[in-house]
């Protein structure tokens, strides 16, 4: 639920960002998020009416991961958190896009980023593909039945390892900063994990062609990809599953963008 105060309300009730100047910034999808600036200092603000519930971390929650992802120079540093309310350190850097995972060096530049990140302590709290496919469920007006039937055989099968990872779960372009070292942001869904499912949403989110899939295995694995190519293929069918649900949960949707996310899944299982 988005929340219904504003965010000058909001910031009244922050130690020192009471009548700060605030603008909102663009490409949320499901959270919005504002630009705040008072006394030559800038955050990120971010606030909810109703306490956050899994497959999204509490604000408490996404603040103690980040803040240690901050701590190990992979994320900005957290200035304020409640139940409620978030704010984060504002970045001056460069957003990724689609097309930066292109760019010659950005790959391994990645690669070496996300081995850190997994090398980070566990959270607590572990993955729980399940819980998430039940709750975007129960929000998709009209599911498709054997889309459904096939996302949740995807997701039965797709076990956690024994040997879990910290893992960002959400390594789109747009949450990745070049500052100038590369930062992730949005740690709402960062818990224990597969390593290999951040791999596998970089790959499919962004559709790399194959030759760039074996670069970023080989920069992760220590030119050893190959050998992990098919874990990572299930990986991929389960960030798909997950997606096609999330997607159709929404209360917009894009039926195009849907129709090419179950095509691929459909593809990718057959």
């Amino acid at each position: 639920m988005q929340a219904t105060r504003t965010p000058d309300e909001v910031l009244a009730k922050i130690p020192g960002w009471a009548g700060a100047a605030w603008t909102e910034l663009e490409g949320g999808l499901t959270n919005r998020a504002y630009h705040v600036s008072r006394n030559f200092q800038h955050g990120v603000l971010k606030f909810d009416d109703l306490v956050r519930d899994e497959p999204l971390n509490t604000r408490r929650a996404e603040a103690d991961v980040q803040s240690i992802a901050a701590q190990a120079g992979l994320a900005p540093r957290v200035l304020f958190v409640d139940e409620n309310v978030f704010l984060t350190e504002y970045v001056d850097g460069t957003v990724w896009q689609p097309q930066c995972l292109r760019k010659t060096g950005n790959l391994e530049l990645l690669a070496a980023a996300m081995k850190r990140l997994h090398g980070l302590p566990l959270t607590g709290r572990s993955f729980d593909a399940t819980a998430a496919s039940r709750r975007y469920l129960e929000n998709i007006r009209h599911p498709d039945a054997s889309l459904v039937e096939l996302c949740n055989q995807v997701i039965e099968r797709t076990r956690l390892p024994h040997k879990l990872s910290c893992c960002h779960n959400d390594l789109v372009a747009e949450n990745m900063i070049t500052a100038p070292d590369l930062l992730f942001i949005d740690w709402e869904y960062a818990c224990d994990n597969d390593p290999c499912f951040d791999l596998a949403t970089v790959v499919e989110h962004h559709r790399l062609p194959e030759e760039q899939v074996r670069r970023l295995l080989d920069a992760y694995f220590g030119a050893d990809g190959q050998r992990w190519s098919l874990h990572l293929a299930e990986q991929q069918k389960l960030y798909l599953a997950l997606l096609w649900l999330w997607m159709a949960s929404l209360p917009e949707n894009c039926p195009g963008e849907l129709d090419q996310v179950a095509e691929r899944l459909t593809t990718s299982c057959s």
